[in-house]
């Protein structure tokens, strides 16, 4: 926890350490800011200090043209808290008020909406619909900077209900019309305007070092043919797959190779991971980002990771060989799932059996994962019939929201359903920092990473994954 003078000196050091975990504004200019944007500090009398950038939105502040304070990598606190809170954040980033609306949020989440909406507003200074809206308008600027997508069109695939309330929104954070700021998108990079059929290009940013290869050679080793593919030379290597979306498919591509980091002075800020989205329907684009970030795990705090599992002397080798190592996730927490159960070579079977072939492959991209039911009504029967009902019905729930223990509760319910997958599944699909895997002599010292310290291990040979 940080007061409001310690996150000034952040501000002062422009200390990139700190981007998406809280945001600054500038009363005499009207202006939210990242704690590292290059511009000239403000006085401390002037400046006021957000949680969240719907907050400062909510407040009357626009975003800053110059650091862009909507691109950050998102606060890593979120993805760590397991209280209604922090499930709420990651069910938001993934779209599912869009979706659902805050009743839909609120049945997730096992409250009342009113509940939510004064939680959410206590802790991170906006509810739920600011925080939507801060996820709209930022999808806005992306497809109008990248995409030749027709102003009207990007409205309502940034899930706006009129072009009017699109208009307004983007006049009130980025104070421009939709079509200045589609004219102020800077040159190169992932504001290259994406030729038809090419895909959206993107920059996937990250805070703090950040170990590619490690988590390339974890998607290699998984990557279930069909679905997945990684194809070149470790340093230079293409993450590609298949996602299915609330609206329609997606092709996916990233690239290893990590982007420099971001001028501007301070703390090394961190870089980017390359991307490039091909979407069936636009609506997605948002949903279909945070689960690449969850995946790539692209939010953590790798500052806080490191300094506190280097102070143990059997990982601070591991961690002096590695800083920034990462904690895979999952785009579809079935995938883990299948994949604990029956490997990757019986999770290629299930894709080819029943997995739905795409309309028009990709090279070895030929279809998308199997959903629940599909595998349920097809694999009666035997742990893996089980899981699958379970998911299709509600009665296991693995999307960001879910609650952890109740989870894992519930799969060690189900026949099959060994130690080892279940955590396996906790780190993976439910996205825990802190799970030591069964076996494992994990003190007490680790916690908040064991998840971290587990994949140092792993990398390192001490563990067989």
């Amino acid at each position: 926890m940080m007061d409001e003078d310690s996150r000034y000196e952040a501000v002062r050091s422009r200390d990139g350490r700190f981007d998406g975990a809280f945001f600054f504004a500038v009363e005499t200019t009207g202006i939210y800011c990242r704690p590292s944007c290059p511009a000239v500090t403000p006085k401390r009398h002037n400046v006021r200090f957000f949680a969240t950038a719907a907050a400062a939105q909510r407040s009357g502040f626009r975003a800053c043209r110059r650091c862009r304070p909507d691109a950050v990598p998102g606060s890593a606190e979120w993805n760590v808290r397991a209280d209604a809170v922090g499930r709420a954040m990651r069910l938001i980033a993934d779209g599912v008020v869009d979706r659902e609306g805050v009743a839909g949020l609120a049945a997730r989440l096992g409250y009342s909406a009113r509940q939510v909406q004064r939680q959410l507003t206590a802790e991170v200074g906006a509810g739920p619909v600011a925080l939507a809206r801060a996820r709209r308008a930022h999808t806005a600027r992306v497809l109008l900077q990248t995409t030749g997508l027709p102003v009207t069109e990007v409205a309502f695939a940034s899930g706006f209900a009129s072009v009017r309330q699109f208009n307004d929104t983007i006049r009130e954070v980025y104070d421009a019309t939709p079509t200045g700021v589609r004219a102020t998108a800077p040159r190169g990079g992932d504001a290259r305007r994406a030729a038809p059929g090419t895909g959206i290009p993107l920059r996937l940013a990250h805070r703090g070092p950040y170990q590619a290869g490690a988590v390339f050679d974890q998607l290699a080793r998984e990557a279930v043919p069909g679905v997945e593919e990684v194809s070149g030379a470790p340093g230079g290597r293409t993450y590609r797959r298949t996602l299915r979306l609330p609206h329609g498919t997606a092709l996916v591509a990233v690239a290893e190779r990590p982007g420099v980091p971001r001028a501007g002075g301070g703390t090394h800020p961190g870089g980017w991971l390359d991307a490039r989205l091909e979407l069936t329907d636009p609506r997605d684009l948002a949903t279909a980002v945070q689960r690449l970030r969850r995946l790539l795990d692209l939010d953590a705090d790798p500052y806080a990771v490191d300094d506190r599992l280097a102070a143990d002397p059997r990982l601070a080798p591991l961690v002096a060989a590695r800083p920034g190592l990462r904690s895979p996730g999952a785009v579809d927490p079935l995938e883990p799932a299948v994949r604990a159960l029956v490997g990757v070579a019986g999770a290629a079977d299930l894709v080819r059996r029943h997995g739905k072939a795409l309309d028009a492959p990709s090279g070895s991209l030929t279809h998308l994962f199997p959903e629940a039911a599909a595998l349920a009504g097809a694999e009666p029967g035997g742990p893996l019939g089980a899981l699958a009902a379970a998911l299709a019905d509600g009665t296991v729930r693995l999307d960001p929201g879910a609650d952890r223990d109740a989870t894992e509760r519930a799969l060690r319910a189900l026949p099959g359903m060994t130690a080892a997958a279940v955590a396996t599944l906790r780190v993976r699909a439910l996205g825990d920092p802190d799970v030591a895997p069964p076996g494992l002599d994990a003190p007490d010292a680790w916690r908040p990473w064991r998840s971290y310290a587990a994949r140092h291990l792993y990398a390192a040979g001490e563990l067989t994954p």
